[in-house]
């Protein structure tokens, strides 16, 4: 009898706002945009999608990937500084993925970030963050306007994870109002016309990559597909564990 090779578990962290349905308005909902959940069945992979939670990384132990999404920002207390007045944070978002990123760290589950998700590996590993990009590099390209995308060059450093994962591209779109501004002990393997960082990634560890655009949003989201094919070579009976040294905590919880 044929076997059916089972499908890698992609968890992707979602948050929770609020959202309209049939006769209900502004009930609080666990939301991730379909776009990734597409990707990562393209690419082959079971989408699991996981609100946030603090309690504990111990669902790692049944997946195989862990994708952090976009979304709103990263708390500013969490790499030490004032938060600015156009930061919108979601603490509890903060917090729940920083604890599933720690344990995936130490476990060496392979993590994409995407956006805020990106930004979060830069915070999770000591770095820090432009709260609001324009007032950096002068224009709003990547971010033109609400619910609008840019576009803008790319460039990556050559032998780098994000130089192999995708070759040839040369052009990403772009909706982001912060960016890294130190990533800690992540390595900066991509860059925007206008120096913008646009890749981190984690030499050390088997899989740990974060774009600063939308790849789920791309016809060709390559960054899923690598995500998706580094867990299925996850290392059989490797479990998920509690977080070390390896990973701070990213100060205290955001007030």
């Amino acid at each position: 009898m044929a076997t059916t090779e089972r499908r890698p578990l992609i968890g992707i962290s979602a948050y929770v706002e609020p959202a309209d349905w049939a006769a209900w308005r502004g009930v609080p909902a666990v939301l991730v945009p379909e776009a990734y959940v597409r990707a990562v069945r393209a690419a082959g992979g079971r989408a699991v999608v996981l609100p946030p939670d603090d309690e504990d990384g111990d669902v790692l132990a049944v997946l195989d990937g862990l994708l952090l999404a976009g979304g709103a920002d990263v708390g500013a207390g969490r790499y030490g500084q004032p938060p600015d007045p156009r930061t919108e944070d979601r603490p509890d978002r903060d917090a729940g993925e920083l604890t599933l990123l720690a344990a995936a760290l130490r476990a060496d589950l392979p993590v994409l970030g995407v956006c805020r998700g990106m930004q979060l590996l830069a915070v999770a590993h000591g770095g820090t963050l432009h709260q609001h990009l324009p007032d950096v590099i002068g224009h709003e390209a990547h971010r033109p306007a609400p619910g609008v995308y840019g576009a803008h060059p790319v460039r990556f450093a050559p032998g780098s994870l994000a130089a192999t994962v995708l070759a040839g591209v040369d052009r990403v779109n772009s909706y982001h109002h912060q960016a890294v501004a130190d990533p800690g002990r992540l390595v900066v393997t991509g860059w925007a016309a206008d120096g913008v960082i646009e890749a981190v990634e984690a030499p050390d560890r088997r899989f740990v990559l974060g774009v600063q655009w939308h790849p789920e949003k791309e016809p060709d989201p390559r960054p899923i597909t690598a995500l998706v094919r580094a867990a299925r070579q996850r290392p059989a009976g490797r479990p998920a564990a509690a977080p070390d040294d390896a990973v701070r905590s990213a100060g205290p919880p955001a007030s």
